[in-house]
């Protein structure tokens, strides 16, 4: 059984959702998902589960196959209208295992890169280009991960952890109403990736942000959400709050 999403107008809406590439390869096969504004849900599964098609699906990056889908009130189809594409996707931030900032870029560039995409994004190739105001909210998201200190320094003297807090800005810094994340702290040693998620949830909680991450960290999966939703085989097996899901959950989750 589902666990209850929080109440308000579900910022994802998802039922029957399916996800074929090919007609021998079904890889969602009808997903029921409902995400309220402000939850955080942590989305675990095997390798092959489809979690990252799900990702996907839910912001426009790949049309589905069949059910419905909408994302912030804005039905998705197997053919999506691009602009309906570009407006999730500027209202989500998107953190990644890998960081893939500009390693040569600036702290504070890297930061400002997350306008791009907006009305004269050509401008956010570079803080000494970008608008006063970009540059005013870039350094106030560094000063949110801690690393405002560190705005004038390239991104490759970092440490990995700094990094990812980094691109933690990066995401936050257009002021999204939704985030996903893809194994965020994957890359990062157990210290740095828990100090890492630690501000990750924080700041999604203060600013009100939805959180969407998938993870092979069950203690982050359960430490970290309040949901958890675990995908085998491309259908859900359970969706629960994650202080009910088990030890048998998890084995019921990756053994094959």
């Amino acid at each position: 059984m589902a666990a209850r999403a929080a109440s308000g107008t579900p910022i994802i809406d998802a039922q029957g959702l399916m996800k074929s590439y090919d007609r021998q390869r079904d890889v969602l096969k009808g997903v029921d998902l409902s995400i309220a504004a402000g939850e955080r849900v942590a989305l675990i599964g095997s390798n092959g589960s489809g979690k990252s098609t799900l990702l996907r699906c839910l912001i426009g990056l790949h049309g589905i196959s069949g059910g419905s889908l909408a994302t912030m009130n804005q039905p998705l189809s197997a053919r999506n209208h691009r602009a309906v594409q570009n407006s999730i996707r500027l209202k989500t931030g998107f953190i990644f295992q890998k960081h893939c900032l500009v390693r040569r870029r600036t702290v504070l560039s890297n930061v400002v890169h997350g306008f791009f995409g907006t009305p004269g994004s050509w401008r956010a190739h570079s803080h000494h280009l970008a608008p006063t105001a970009w540059r005013t909210r870039a350094m106030e998201a560094l000063d949110d991960v801690r690393l405002a200190d560190r705005a004038l320094a390239r991104a490759d003297t970092l440490s990995g952890g700094q990094q990812q807090r980094v691109a933690i800005a990066r995401a936050l810094v257009r002021r999204p109403r939704l985030v996903i994340a893809d194994e965020p702290a994957a890359s990062l040693d157990p210290l740095s990736g828990k100090n890492v998620m630690d501000l990750f949830a924080r700041l999604c909680a203060d600013h009100g942000i939805t959180l969407l991450f998938t993870s092979h960290d069950m203690d982050h999966a359960l430490t970290y959400a309040n949901r958890v939703v675990a995908l085998k085989n491309g259908r859900i097996l359970f969706d629960k709050a994650s202080d009910k899901v088990s030890q048998d959950d998890l084995k019921d989750t990756f053994n094959d």
